[in-house]
């Protein structure tokens, strides 16, 4: 079914007090009433009227409603699974459109509604290190909170939030009842935040795995020298294999972001040679070419 913006219909704000409401009703009604108008879509729009002001002109209702959120007009929508709604009273079942019997079922004028609040979705950017080692975050929540007219009105809250170590790029962490407030004492929404990692000056993330690309010497590579390693929980010896060539991964178990099982650190050797060589270097690496005759292009041999 297709979602109903009633304020729109009404064209009022969402802060509008209830008297505004009336009163901008009252110009819509003598405007499309069937019996005086000539728009030609004047009965329809003089149903669509009457619904949204049912809704907006009652305290409940309208609390039910914000509690939704804001969506386009004509948007998909299903009401939440969990919303409940107590039919005692319910009058003109029937007489509104699918929008109005899904949230509130022909509810008449004593019938109460007691609804779970809307999830609140934001997002929130970690460094590595944070993700690595967890952290503790301050965030700001924008929330309809009713003033003392009973008129919903934005107002900013401040939370401590936990982020626990671990956690990777766009997973969702869920802080419960931190959401829009419930509806007539109705529970809480959820605060989903989605994570999102900053970019890193060494490491690189897939998933739970840390990527880097490490620079090492020529006779490092082809010696099998130890070196040393950053992580993010400390540098690490690495033996190299004799003979290591370029771009090869060598993997450091468990080394990557903690979980079960944990990530592992994926380490790609880059060889640097050093520039420009002094005589004596040159002089070293034309006696290595004369001992050690190998031609790296041998597969390209008789390629255009």
């Amino acid at each position: 079914m297709e979602y109903k913006d009633y304020y729109q219909v009404m064209g009022v704000g969402r802060d509008t007090s209830a008297e505004d409401v009336k009163r901008a009703y009252r110009r819509l009604a003598r405007k499309y009433h069937p019996d005086v108008s000539k728009e030609p879509d004047a009965e329809e729009r003089f149903k669509e009227i009457g619904e949204a002001y049912e809704v907006l002109r009652d305290p409940e209702k309208r609390a039910a409603y914000d509690a939704l959120g804001t969506r386009q007009p004509g948007e998909e929508f299903r009401p939440p699974p969990d919303w409940q709604f107590d039919h005692a009273g319910a009058a003109n079942a029937g007489a509104h459109s699918d929008f109005f019997e899904q949230l509130f079922g022909g509810l008449g004028a004593r019938g109460g509604f007691r609804g779970r609040g809307f999830d609140t979705a934001g997002q929130i950017a970690l460094t590595l290190e944070e993700a690595f080692s967890g952290t503790e975050r301050r965030v700001a929540l924008e929330r309809l909170v009713a003033d003392e007219h009973g008129r919903p009105r934005p107002t900013t809250q401040q939370l401590n939030v936990r982020i626990p170590a671990g956690v990777v790029d766009g997973q969702q962490i869920r802080v419960a009842a931190q959401g829009q407030p419930g509806a007539g004492g109705g529970p809480a929404g959820d605060l989903l935040l989605a994570v999102r990692l900053l970019p890193h000056r060494w490491f690189r993330t897939e998933g739970r795995d840390i990527h880097l690309d490490l620079p090492v010497t020529p006779w490092e590579a082809a010696l099998g020298e130890t070196v040393r390693v950053p992580t993010l929980g400390g540098r690490v010896d690495l033996k190299l294999p004799k003979g290591s060539q370029a771009d090869r991964p060598l993997r450091l178990k468990g080394r990557g972001l903690p979980g079960n099982p944990p990530g592992d650190q994926l380490v790609v050797l880059k060889v640097v040679v050093p520039q420009p060589p002094n005589a004596a270097e040159e002089a070293l690496y034309r006696q290595l070419a004369a001992a050690r005759p190998f031609n790296p292009r041998a597969g390209l041999e008789g390629t255009p």
